[in-house]
Formats: structure tokens, sequence, C-alpha cells
């Protein structure tokens, strides 16, 4: 079930990168934004009405924290990601720059969250650090004099907004039920992007149906599907677990890009995405044997194999 999960996640995580590219051409930022989140909040606020038991024990204290959590984990960190696409960074670049969010969030778990950090754990972040470079200088490298250079640090910002947004979460005490937590944020991600884009005259959505398209692949696959496996990932497997898996975004997303939009996919690029996939595999194997040790650890018993039952033996 958690691979399936994690595969899940990853898809609908990348297609967020996907969808905004799709939309960039059609309507300003904002446009997309608002339009975005604003039915969604609708309809999560209709559907709340029918489950009234989840809300039950959600204190304003712990509504305001979520609704913070909204404002930088969504409004933040996706103003930041359309605009670079907007300002014509490619979706695969975007995504590899937020890739170097997984080190900055390992870095800070110990001294934020309290959470061990094995050595191993440290050696696969930065070997995925090492697949995230190599093909953000090739996409870099491609994308040649269009694109100004201070656009790459545009989706840096939403990269820490992210962060921000997870250590938040990660440092409440009274978790919120997935469901009552994504309706906040998108309720707060659907009032700010209103605001931006009534601020900035952009309200009115476009009649090309590629619009809608676009708004209806975001709705679907990277809010319902990503967002709501991000949290939940987190709450089951902790931190560094999804860390681990945003490295699979930037080499994901620049396969899905250079097939539908045919953005660069050079040698470079396939050798950043094996470095990222092996990445992936020296955490997620370290995973189980330090969570054993530590439990052996605390209980005050040494760890050693079971041994094969015999034949004769009766298992109780």
């Amino acid at each position: 079930m958690n691979a399936l999960l994690s595969v899940a996640f990853v898809l609908c995580w990348s297609s967020g990168f996907i969808g905004a590219k799709l939309g960039a051409g059609t309507a300003d930022a904002s446009t997309l934004l608002m339009w975005r989140f604003l039915p969604l909040a609708v309809l999560l606020a209709a559907a709340a009405a029918f489950s009234r038991s989840a809300w039950r024990g959600l204190t304003p204290r712990a509504a305001g924290r979520q609704v913070a959590v909204g404002a930088l984990s969504q409004s933040g960190y996706l103003l930041s990601v359309y605009y670079a696409i907007q300002l014509g960074v490619s979706s695969g670049t975007t995504a590899l720059i937020d890739g170097v969010q997984p080190l900055v969030a390992g870095a800070l778990a110990g001294p934020l969250l309290r959470q061990y950090v094995s050595r191993r754990q440290w050696l696969g972040l930065w070997l995925g650090l090492a697949g995230v470079a190599t093909v953000t200088l090739a996409d870099a490298g491609a994308a040649g004099a269009d694109v100004p250079w201070w656009a790459y640090f545009v989706p840096f910002f939403g990269m820490l907004s992210l962060v921000a947004a997870t250590f938040l979460e990660g440092r409440s005490r009274a978790p919120v039920p997935p469901r009552v937590s994504l309706t906040i944020h998108c309720a707060t991600s659907a009032v700010l992007f209103s605001a931006l884009a009534a601020g900035t005259g952009a309200t009115a959505p476009p009649a090309d149906s590629s619009f809608w398209l676009a708004t209806a692949w975001l709705v679907v696959l990277p809010t319902f599907g990503g967002y709501g496996l991000y949290w939940l990932i987190l709450r089951r497997s902790g931190i560094t677990e999804v860390n681990t898996l945003m490295f699979l975004m930037a080499p994901v997303t620049a396969v899905w890009g250079a097939l539908m939009f045919g953005e660069p996919f050079g040698p470079q690029t396939a050798v950043g995405l094996a470095v990222g996939l092996a990445a992936v595999v020296v955490v997620r194997r370290r995973d189980g044997a330090d969570r054993t040790r530590r439990w052996h650890a605390r209980s005050g018993l040494r760890h050693r194999p079971q041994a094969a039952a015999r034949p004769t033996e009766v298992r109780r």
C-alpha cells in the first residue's frame, strides 16, 4: 500500500507542473489559480456540511494554524511555480529547482522536529541533490537567453514556502483530519488568489476551452491527488520519507515535459534521473533497519536475527 501511495503521489504532484504549463499560455497566473481554487473551495465547503463529525474538536488555534499552512504550502508555493513558468522557465526546470527542498528540510528536521536522520539518509539526500543539480544545469543550458536569469530564483522562494509549511504542520500537537485541512487550505488559497486577481484586474476567465481543461487537470490531479497524498504520507511515514520522494518529481516532470511539450531531455538529464532514483533507494532501504534498531534501543533489547523454526517446533 505504501508503495502504491508513493507512486500515485509522485505522478500526481508532478502533474501540477504539467498543468501549469498547459494553462500558462491561456491566462495570467493569478487568473488560473483563482479559478482553480474558487470552485474547489465551494465544493469542499458543501461537502463539509455532510461530514460534520470530522470538524468536531477543531479549535480556533488549530484552524488558524491550518490557514497559515495553506497560505504557505498552496498559495506561496503555487504562485511561485506558476509565475516562473509564465516567465518562460520550463516545467522540468521548475520542478528541478524545487527539488532542493528535501535537502533543506532534511537539514532542519533534526533541530526543529527532533527527528532522527541517519548517516545513510544524509547520503541519500546529498545523492539526490547531485541528481537534481545535474538535470537542472542541463535544462538551464538548453533554455538559452530567452529566460531572465532571475526567473530561476522564483521557484526557490516557493520551495522555501513549502518547507516552512511542512515544519509548521510537523510541530502541531493536534492532528487535523486530511479532508478538514484540505478544505481550510483550499478556502485560504481561494480567498488569497481571488484578492490577487481582483487587484490586478485579472478575474475574468478566458473563453478558450484549453483554459478550462488545464483548470480541471489542476483540480483533480495535483490538488486531490498530489496535495492530499503529501500530507497523508507525511503523517504516516515522516518528513524524510516525503522529501525523499520529492527527489523523483524533477526527473519525472522532465520526462513528462519532454514527451508532452518537447522540452529538452538529453544524456545529462538521463544521468540525473538515474542518480535521483538511486538516492530514493538508499534512503528507503535504511528506514526499516533504523526503526528496528531504535525500537530495540528504547526497549533495552539487543537486536538478533530470528532463528528458523525447527520442523517439530510448535509455535503459539
